[in-house]
């Protein structure tokens, strides 16, 4: 082979080593984030697809959300680093965090710090607006569902909620709750009839109520909790080993910076019916944690 050959044969050798070798350190660059399942999973990947977009401009590296199946899939995917970013609700976040050493709050809405579940109940149902926590009794022996088992607002706190009263789950009709499995779920089943009456997040239903997703014939809000933590932005440790110093910080920033001043930042903070996201940190979901361990769902 002529000198000339031998050495074209020895540079694309070279090239396609190095292109070789860089490809995994390619694929660890993108940024994975993800979110639990509250919702139905069209306007999930529509809210998450906007957003992974803005971060992507803002941050300068791929970033892609990943959905997942089911709430314990997204403390599990967290975990195992399949997810570097996910939105987590309150009973999840601190599971994830438990799980993942290193792993911090970064950001929730400005509407987590107070956030409340709603009791809706079908209108065939018999069951008046509660007036006072005390009342909740009238569900005994109703048939009751709540959202995902692992669900803050869904199912945690309104179990703690009626606890507090003195309703256990297996006083409700067939000696157990239902789980819906979403909070878009929850509507239409209490809606239809399925059941007599449920448990939600009250951030879905006001928007499903504005959105026309709710028939007020058929099913209405009967009381509305008190206000406790939940929603919140969890990331891994190790990003700035793989993103370079400080981009944990830079993410939160762009987290931060998002407002309706601009067509996106109005796009995202209506999905996530929000004002803003501020900053959050790991203290303020002791209380999720302490009720988690009371309820058996943390051990």
């Amino acid at each position: 082979m002529p000198a000339r050959e031998r050495r074209a044969v020895v540079c694309l050798g070279l090239l396609v080593s190095l292109v070789t070798t860089a490809l995994p350190t390619w694929a660890q660059q993108v940024l994975r984030i993800g979110a639990i399942p509250d919702q139905n999973p069209e306007r999930l990947n529509r809210l998450y697809g906007v957003l992974a977009k803005q971060l992507s401009s803002d941050l300068k590296v791929p970033v892609r959300y990943v959905p997942v199946s089911n709430y314990p899939a997204a403390v599990t995917a967290f975990r195992t680093g399949s997810l570097d970013l996910v939105w987590f609700g309150g009973l999840t976040g601190v599971q994830a965090r438990l799980q993942t050493p290193g792993a911090k709050v970064l950001a929730q809405r400005d509407i987590d710090a107070k956030f409340r579940s709603v009791f809706i109940a079908n209108t065939a149902s018999g069951l008046k607006p509660i007036s006072s926590q005390k009342q909740l009794t009238t569900l005994r022996g109703k048939r009751f569902t709540f959202g995902s088992e692992s669900s803050t607002s869904g199912r945690l706190m309104p179990q703690y909620f009626l606890q507090q009263a003195g309703v256990l789950p297996s006083q409700f009709a067939g000696g157990r709750p239902g789980f819906s499995k979403s909070h878009d779920a929850t509507i239409a089943l209490v809606q239809s009839g399925s059941y007599q009456a449920g448990a939600l997040n009250e951030q879905v239903w006001t928007s499903a109520v504005k959105e026309g997703r709710v028939d007020p014939s058929k099913v209405r809000v009967i009381w509305r909790t008190p206000t406790y933590v939940d929603y919140h932005w969890v990331v891994r440790p190790g990003l700035d080993q793989r993103f370079g110093k400080g981009f944990t910080t830079r993410l939160q920033k762009a987290l931060l910076s998002i407002d309706r001043t601009t067509a996106n930042g109005k796009t995202i903070l209506e999905l996530f019916a929000a004002g803003s996201f501020i900053p959050a940190k790991d203290s303020q979901y002791q209380s999720i944690e302490q009720v988690g361990r009371q309820l058996g769902k943390i051990r």
